[in-house]
């Protein structure tokens, strides 16, 4: 079998492998070498991504082999504030600190070898998020703000620094790009398709400081260059 990347997120996760998605880019990427098998829950926090992490992911059955690297994307949700529309899905910033570690560990224990890319929330355009409401927002006020989402980056961001793990600052990221707002947010949180280049491009980048490459997997089955015209099966003796 091919080897796995596993990618757990939220919306913008769920989302990637949608026309322009940073997960349909990393697919294409990989193409003949590696599997990317999506796990992105829309709306999810890290409470609720804990809750059911063990479901999701099942221990390797004897003889498996465990995945390569597996993205963790979490915090947008996690940042929505406490006092407005989606407070429901608001988890206080220690406690995702707290919730990015157990997840980290959950991973370690099962796939000791596994490389866990950590991924913070991307930055925020209030404005948009005004025009993009989920529900009614009689307040008048947006259910997330770019200062929170940065302290959620910031943790997020501690927490593989401490737990040893790689991690994509895409709210630093997106930023240093001038009109960051339009360009990469499609309603001032989700991305657009060059919002999902950068992610792309980011986990590419971190995902190959770990040495996991196309130059360094091999190729499933042989590559129709290596076939010969005159003996065409020769080519899938050792298969």
């Amino acid at each position: 079998m091919r080897p796995q990347i596993y990618l757990f997120g939220d919306s913008i996760t769920e989302e990637s492998f949608g026309d322009g998605g940073w997960a349909a880019s990393l697919s294409h990427h990989f193409s003949r070498t590696v599997d990317v098998v999506l796990r992105g829950y829309s709306g999810y926090n890290t409470s609720w991504a804990l809750k059911v992490a063990e479901r999701i992911f099942p221990p390797v059955e004897s003889g498996g082999v465990p995945p390569l690297a597996v993205t963790v994307f979490f915090g947008a949700n996690d940042a929505c504030l406490a006092d407005r529309y989606s407070a429901f899905q608001h988890v206080p910033l220690h406690e995702y600190k707290q919730n990015l570690q157990s997840i980290i560990s959950f991973f370690k224990k099962r796939w000791a070898e596994t490389v866990i890319l950590l991924i913070t929330p991307p930055p925020i355009d209030e404005e948009a998020r005004l025009r993009h409401p989920y529900i009614e927002n009689p307040s008048g006020l947006p259910e997330r703000t770019n200062e929170a989402a940065g302290a959620y980056a910031q943790a997020c961001i501690a927490v593989a620094k401490e737990c040893g793990c790689p991690v994509v600052d895409l709210w630093i990221k997106m930023q240093e790009f001038p009109d960051w707002q339009k360009a990469y947010l499609s309603d001032g949180l989700h991305l657009t398709p060059a919002g999902n280049r950068i992610v792309f491009e980011e986990v590419v980048k971190k995902l190959k400081e770990q040495g996991i490459s196309v130059e360094n997997l091999p190729v499933d089955l042989p590559l129709i260059e290596n076939i010969d015209p005159q003996d065409p099966l020769k080519a899938f003796q050792d298969y």
